[in-house]
């Protein structure tokens, strides 16, 4: 199965302000590294390609089959994003987060 990733507004929204959060912690550390950023965005992206052959293999999130999370690895910790299988071509990306952060925004 071979499915067609989309991301909402507010997963676009959220991928901006990782970046940027990113960004400002790498400008405000004295070893700041600015590859980090877009590292992670990467990261993030990968994650969106492993979506296309295998949604399914994600955790569930309450009771639907079809509402479930990906947890994506990056430096000590990471990311995971909430994303429905709408049908058997589309997953779509609702939210992401940090795994530090306490819930999706």
């Amino acid at each position: 199965m071979k499915c067609k990733v989309e991301f909402s507004q507010a997963a676009d929204d959220d991928l901006q302000r990782l970046f940027d959060f990113a960004l400002q912690r790498e400008l405000d550390s004295e070893t700041g590294d600015l590859d980090i950023p877009d590292r992670a965005i990467q990261a993030i992206r990968n994650g969106m390609a492993f979506l296309m052959s295998s949604p399914f293999s994600c955790r569930k999130v309450g009771v639907s089959s079809f509402v479930r999370e990906l947890v994506i690895p990056f430096g000590s910790s990471g990311y995971v994003a909430m994303f429905e299988v709408v049908d058997g071509n589309t997953v779509i990306i609702g939210a992401i987060r940090h795994q530090r952060e306490d819930d999706y925004h």
